[in-house]
């Protein structure tokens, strides 16, 4: 499938709000979704001034990564504050180090943002300590605390 530049530019964008973090906030235009793709998801994403791209989080087995197209921000990768601006490339492999975008700027902060669509995933937000198992459409939210390790 193909999607034009003038098709994208007049996409009706999603409002979403990450659903732990209220300061989460980005305009999505899911280009992977308008042209019928399953397993890999592709977002043209707008983060406007003073708002976060997601909630600081780390896949388990997800990779996913963000290309900078214009704004700046900074990405928090780990413990590192990493300014980004246009044609900077964040990759996010799979049980790397917690990430976020940040636009700390004064003009939106647009990225392509690309990442699997596994059927199951674990992915953890450690300033909440939580957890998310994804297993087939069905998400479960856990405390960190809660979780009993079991050896084998």
């Amino acid at each position: 499938m193909y999607l034009s530049a003038r098709e994208i530019e007049e996409m009706d964008g999603v409002r979403k709000v990450h659903y732990l973090n209220p300061a989460a906030e980005r305009l999505n235009k899911s280009l992977g979704d308008a042209v019928g793709m399953q397993h890999l998801g592709a977002h043209l994403i707008t983060v406007d001034p003073g708002h976060q791209s997601t909630e600081y989080h780390v896949h388990h087995f997800e990779e996913e990564c963000i290309y900078v197209l214009s704004g700046r921000g900074l990405a928090v990768l780990g413990e590192q504050l990493q300014p980004i601006g246009p044609g900077d490339f964040i990759g996010c492999p799979a049980n790397g180090v917690a990430h976020e975008l940040i636009n700390d700027g004064d003009e939106p902060l647009v990225c392509l943002v690309v990442g699997q669509r596994l059927t199951h995933d674990v992915v953890d937000y450690p300033r909440l300590e939580k957890r998310l198992f994804r297993n087939a459409g069905e998400w479960n939210l856990v405390d960190q605390g809660d979780i009993e390790h079991v050896k084998r």
